[in-house]
C-alpha cells in the first residue's frame, strides 16, 4: 500500500473526536441541535396563529380550539411520529426519506414510489420556507415604519443566504446555536408574560376544543390547512439525523416544545384580550414597543438560520439521491472539512430562482400561508408507507400496535392532506415543479436499472493471453504507451466486458501497459491512498484508489504519481519499454484515458414505456456532470468512445437479394 498524500493524524483525531461528540447526550451537542434542528418548526410562530384567525371574529371556540390543535398536531405529529418512532429508523446515523427507504428497499419493489415522491414534495415545497419564513420576520418592520416597501429587503436576504453556500457555515455555524437558543428563550419568556394576564388559557390543552373547532365552527375543518404549518419542520428534523443524533434531538424537543406551546398560549391569550386586532400579527402584537426592534432583528437572524438548515437539507436530499441513483451525477462540493457540510452548485441555485419567484409572485407571507404544506403532508404520508415497513420487517412489532399507530397517522395526515387541496389552486407552480423534481428521479431510477442490468463484468485472468499476443504482435501500430480504463469493479481480476471488447474491437488497442483505475470514495476528508496489483508483470495492473469526499479526483495527475512510484521503487521491469518512443523529444508519459459512453442503439425494440424513460434519461445526461469534469482528465488525453446500449434487439425478417435479369439486344 503505498500513500499520495499523507494524510493529518491529529485533524483526523480531531474531526472523529468532535462527531462523537456532536452525537453524545452533551450540552454542546444539545446547542448544536438548536442551531441546526428547529429553524423550521421554531419560527412557525410567526405565521400560524395568524393564519388560523386571520379575518375572522374572535371567540373562544376559534382560539381556544386553534392553541389545542396546534397543541395534539405537535404531540402527535412531530413527538409521537418522528421524535419517539421514526427517528428509530437510525440508518448508520442517518436519517431522511431516502435513509429510511435503504432500510427497508428489499422488501418489495413498489417502495421505490413512496421515496421518490417524498423526496421531491419535499424539496418542491421546501422552495417556498426561505422566502415565507423572512418575510414573516421582515415585514414585523411594519410595526415600526408603516408601509415599508419589505419586498426588496426580503430579496436582497434571499440573495444574500444563498450567494454564501458556497462559503460553507463553519465559520458562522458556531452562532446558530446561541442565537437560536435566545430565539426560543424569548418565544417562551413573550408567552409566559401574556399568560399571567390569563391563566385559564391552559385549558386550551384539552383536546375537547380541538373537536369543538373541527365540528361546530363554520368551515371549522378547513382551518387544518393553517393549522398543519405548525409542524412542517418535522420531516426535517428525521432528514437531520444525522448532524446531531437522536438523543440530542429527543432531549433537546422537550425545551422547544416548551417554548413553542408557551408563545402560541400567549398570543391566543393576548388575542382573547383584545378581541379584534384585524390583520395585525399576534406574533408581534405580544410584544413590548421597546422591545421590537430586538424582536424583529432576533426574528430575521432565526429564520436566516432556518433558511440555511432548509438549504442544507436539500443538498443532503440531492447528495443521497446521487447516490442511490435517482438523481444525474452533479458537481458537489464540500467547503468545510465536515462531510454533512456540502454545496451543490446547480442545487443551490435552483432553490435560488425557486424562492425569488415565490416571492415576486406571492408578495408577502400571508399569500405563502394560502399555499403552504400541500406537499408536506404528501411527503409525510410516503414517510409513514416507509415507517410501516420498518415497523414490520426490521424493529418486528405486533401487528396489532403497527395497525394502531398506522391508523392514527393516516387519519391525522389524511386529514390535514384533505383541508390542504384547497391550496392547490394556489400552487400551479408547485405542481409543475414537483412533477418534474419526481420525473426526473424516477426515470433517472428506471434508467440505471436498465443500464445495470445490462452491465456485465468479466475475469481479466481469461483474456491476459491474447492481450500478451496483442502487446507483442509488431503488425499492428502503437495506440498508446499507456492505455488507462476507468472501472466500476471493485475485484481485482474483474472489468466490465464493455472494457475488453473496447482493447479488441475496430483497430486493436496496443499498448505496453494497460491500467485499470477504480475509485473508492471514502468517509474522511483527505484520504489520498492506493494499492496496486499487477495481474500480468509489466502489462496489465489494478490500481484502487481512496480518495477522501473533500478531494476532487485527480485520475490524470495520480497516473503520474502511480507511474513515478512504481519506477522508483523497482516493480516495473525493463523500464526502457515503458515510455513513449518520443521520450527524447518529449518527457511527458505518452498515456490516453479511454472513457466509454453509452447511447442508445437504432437496433432497440422498446415498448413506448422503455423509450419514454431511455430516451429521456439520455436527453437529461446531456446536463449533468462528464466523467472529465468529475475524475479530473485532462482534454488532450481522453478518448471518449461511444458504446451502444441494446435492450431488446428487434426481430426483423432476413434480407433478401433481388436478381434482375439484364435484356440483351
Amino acid at each position: 500500500m503505498s500513500t499520495l498524500t499523507a494524510v493529518d493524524s491529529i485533524e483526523k483525531s480531531h474531526s472523529d473526536n468532535s462527531h462523537s461528540q456532536i452525537h453524545k447526550l452533551t450540552a454542546a451537542g444539545l446547542l448544536i441541535t438548536l442551531g441546526i434542528i428547529y429553524g423550521d418548526i421554531g419560527t412557525s410562530p410567526l405565521y400560524v396563529f395568524k393564519s388560523i384567525i386571520s379575518g375572522k371574529t374572535i371567540d373562544e371556540t376559534l382560539v381556544l380550539g386553534a392553541v389545542s390543535c396546534i397543541f395534539w398536531t405537535l404531540t402527535i405529529q412531530t413527538t409521537f411520529k418522528y421524535v419517539l418512532l421514526t427517528l428509530q429508523a437510525d440508518n448508520h446515523g442517518e436519517g431522511g426519506v431516502f435513509s429510511l427507504y435503504s432500510l427497508v428497499r428489499k422488501r418489495g419493489k413498489w417502495l421505490v414510489f413512496p421515496a421518490i415522491i417524498g423526496a421531491g414534495t419535499l424539496l418542491a415545497d421546501g422552495i417556498i420556507t426561505p422566502p415565507i419564513s423572512v418575510s414573516s420576520a421582515i415585514e414585523g418592520l411594519n410595526e415600526l415604519v408603516p408601509d415599508l416597501p419589505t419586498i426588496p429587503i426580503v430579496l436582497v436576504i434571499l440573495t444574500g443566504i444563498f450567494f454564501f453556500q458556497q462559503f460553507g457555515t463553519k465559520s458562522v455555524g458556531v452562532l446558530f446555536g446561541p442565537v437560536m437558543l435566545v430565539w426560543f428563550c424569548m418565544l417562551g419568556i413573550l408567552g409566559i408574560v401574556h399568560i399571567a394576564t390569563m391563566p385559564s388559557i391552559f385549558r386550551a390543552i384539552s383536546p375537547q376544543y380541538a373537536i369543538n373547532l373541527l365540528t361546530r365552527y363554520p368551515n371549522g375543518f378547513w382551518l387544518l390547512g393553517s393549522v398543519f404549518l405548525c409542524t412542517t419542520g418535522a420531516e426535517a428534523l428525521y432528514s437531520d439525523l444525522g448532524h446531531c443524533g437522536k438523543q440530542n434531538i429527543r432531549v433537546s424537543w422537550i425545551f422547544v416544545k416548551i417554548t413553542l406551546i408557551l408563545n402560541y398560549l400567549g398570543q391566543a391569550a393576548y388575542v382573547l384580550n383584545e378581541k379584534n386586532i384585524g390583520n395585525k400579527n399576534p406574533f408581534y402584537e405580544i410584544m413590548p414597543n421597546w422591545f421590537l426592534p430586538f424582536g424583529i432583528f432576533i426574528a430575521t437572524v432565526a429564520t436566516i438560520i432556518a433558511s440555511q438548515a432548509l438549504i442544507s437539507g436539500s443538498f443532503t436530499l440531492i447528495s443521497e439521491a446521487i447516490g442511490l441513483n435517482f438523481w444525474p451525477r452533479v458537481g458537489v462540493r464540500n467547503p468545510t472539512d465536515l462531510k454533512g457540510q456540502i454545496y451543490i452548485p446547480s442545487v443551490n441555485w435552483m432553490l435560488f430562482i425557486g424562492c425569488v419567484a415565490m416571492q415576486l409572485y406571492f408578495q408577502n407571507s400571508d399569500n405563502m400561508q394560502a399555499a403552504y404544506g400541500f406537499f408536506i403532508t404528501i411527503a409525510m404520508l410516503n414517510t409513514t408507507i416507509l415507517l410501516s415497513q420498518y415497523l414490520i420487517y426490521v424493529k418486528k412489532w405486533p401487528m396489532y400496535l403497527i395497525v394502531i399507530i398506522l391508523g392514527i397517522f393516516l387519519l391525522t395526515e389524511g386529514s390535514f392532506f384533505v383541508a390542504n387541496v384547497s391550496k392547490i389552486k394556489s400552487r400551479w407552480f408547485f405542481v409543475v415543479l414537483d412533477a418534474a423534481l419526481i420525473g426526473v428521479m424516477w426515470i433517472w431510477y428506471k434508467a440505471r436499472k436498465i443500464n445495470n442490468s445490462l452491465l456485465r463484468f468479466v475475469s481479466i485472468d481469461t483474456y491476459t493471453d491474447v492481450i500478451k499476443k496483442l502487446a507483442l504482435d509488431e503488425c499492428i501500430p502503437l495506440f498508446a504507451t499507456h492505455v488507462v480504463y476507468l472501472t466500476r469493479a471493485d475485484r481485482n481480476h474483474q472489468v466490465e466486458k464493455k472494457i475488453i471488447k473496447s482493447i479488441f474491437s475496430k483497430t486493436p488497442k496496443k499498448a505496453k501497459i494497460y491500467w485499470f483505475f477504480h475509485i473508492d470514495r471514502t468517509n474522511e476528508p483527505y484520504t489520498m491512498e492506493y494499492d496496486v496489483e499487477e495481474i500480468v508483470d509489466d502489462l496489465i495492473i489494478k490500481v484502487n484508489f481512496r480518495v477522501g469526499f473533500r478531494v476532487q479526483p485527480r485520475v490524470a495527475t495520480y497516473f503520474k504519481e502511480v507511474f513515478e512510484s512504481m519506477l522508483k521503487d523497482n516493480e516495473l521491469k525493463n523500464t526502457e519499454d515503458k515510455f513513449s518512443p518520443y521520450q527524447k523529444y518529449n518527457a511527458e508519459p505518452d498515456v490516453k484515458f479511454i472513457v466509454l459512453e453509452r447511447f442508445l442503439s437504432v437496433e432497440n425494440e422498446l415498448s413506448m414505456k422503455e423509450g419514454f424513460v431511455l430516451n429521456t434519461y439520455f436527453y437529461i445526461k446531456r446536463f449533468s456532470q462528464s466523467d472529465e469534469k468529475a475524475f479530473g482528465l485532462e482534454a488532450n488525453d481522453v478518448i471518449f468512445e461511444k458504446v451502444p446500449l441494446l435492450v431488446h434487439k428487434q426481430d426483423r425478417s432476413p434480407l433478401k437479394r433481388r436478381y434482375f435479369i439484364k435484356d440483351h439486344l
